[in-house]
């Protein structure tokens, strides 16, 4: 099965092609360090036989936070919890990649920035000035030279769900008038700066990734004529691979999303597009991929280069040794019309998975009560 055959990013062989796509479950302490369930957490993923595995939503700058439980990479004093992550992972055979993050007007926060004054909920974001646009830039730099520093192979930068790039690259929340504004060359320059100064920071033999917004799957926002330009503009820059997926937080919650999310690989196309826009690329397609033979076909037809596995992963650990027939039940599958993950990190609360078993459960509220 071409799931298990290698793969190779930027010098650093993949023992196959599956990865845990970063998701983020509100398992950090509220200080930014890494618990004992994140901890515990990163050794089960790495341990499935997943190839690589990204660690999600960590945070560049103290006003990017998008959540209270959320890693943090802001300061020098979070390089030694990272570094228990890193171990955690490739300790357990898998290669160790971190997501760095701000969430711009989506921060959880009342004090948030943007490009621009967008309405978010109850709150008007603060729109960034050229310096603090100077700041943030750097912070993303010295993130990235932190997780390097902490032991990961790989650094990936956020630039999907609607977050602070997005939200500089979409007409629909960047009215900027001067240079990071107006038409797409001036509102890609601050994710391209950023991708450009982190990659400076960490060396170019340090692969970075990205994590590519195709689509908002809005009317309105930014859709793949644009995405696409864009992609070739991060290639140009030495990406090590685009990580694709659609949607943000304005549109996850429409009928039409909600309909489309439930269908086997629904990102998938998207991630085809951007392949055929970049064709020497790495892209890993992600999507709800819940059979073996859906995840080879998306390979051998040339849609995508890696899969991405993130609540499929969650539902069943033992997805990757259970494809590749080293364990014989069947997969427990995600299901499709089940949110319970997300309902709960809504909530402020650490998530966990409807389709555990009740002692998995058992064991897993446990911990959470001793730990918060």
């Amino acid at each position: 099965m071409i799931l298990f055959e290698s793969f190779t990013i930027k010098g650093l062989r993949l023992k196959n092609r599956i990865t845990m796509a970063p998701l983020f479950l509100g398992y950090a302490n509220p200080d930014g360090t890494p618990s004992p369930l994140l901890i515990d957490h990163y050794q089960e993923m790495a341990s499935s036989g997943v190839a690589m595995v990204v660690v999600e939503n960590i945070a560049v700058d103290v006003l990017g936070m998008g959540w209270p439980f959320m890693l943090r990479a802001d300061d020098d004093r979070f390089i030694e919890g990272l570094s228990r992550v890193s171990k955690a992972i490739r300790g357990n055979g898998a290669l160790a990649f971190a997501q760095i993050n701000h969430t711009g007007r989506y921060a959880y926060g009342t004090e948030r920035v943007a490009p621009s004054s967008v309405r978010t909920g109850e709150v008007v974001p603060r729109e960034l000035t050229r310096d603090e646009i100077e700041g943030v830039i750097d912070s993303y730099a010295k993130a990235a030279k932190r997780i390097k520093e902490a032991g990961f192979d790989g650094v990936e930068i956020h630039g999907g769900t609607g977050y602070l790039l997005v939200q500089f690259l979409s007409p629909r929340t960047n009215h900027r008038t001067d240079e990071y504004g107006g038409d797409l060359a001036n509102r890609m320059r601050f994710p391209l700066r950023v991708v450009e100064a982190v990659m400076d920071a960490v060396g170019q033999d340090f692969p970075v990734g990205y994590r590519f917004l195709a689509d908002e799957m809005l009317p309105d926002g930014l859709q793949l004529e644009e995405t696409r330009a864009y992609a070739g503009e991060l290639v140009k820059r030495g990406v090590a691979y685009l990580s694709v997926m659609v949607g943000t937080y304005d549109s996850f919650y429409l009928p039409e999303y909600k309909e489309m999310e439930r269908e086997q690989g629904y990102m998938v196309k998207f991630a085809h597009e951007v392949k055929a826009a970049v064709p020497a690329t790495p892209v890993i397609a992600a999507g709800r991929i819940q059979t073996p033979e859906f995840a080879s076909n998306i390979i051998e037809k040339g849609e995508a280069d890696l899969i991405g596995l993130a609540r499929v992963l969650f539902a069943d650990p033992l997805w990757p040794k259970k494809a590749r027939g080293e364990i014989k039940e069947p997969i427990v599958a995600c299901e499709p019309t089940c949110s319970l993950c997300m309902q709960r990190i809504m909530k402020g609360k650490p998530a966990y998975c409807s389709q555990w078993s009740k002692e998995r459960r058992e064991v897993f509220s446990k911990k959470i009560g001793e730990e918060r």
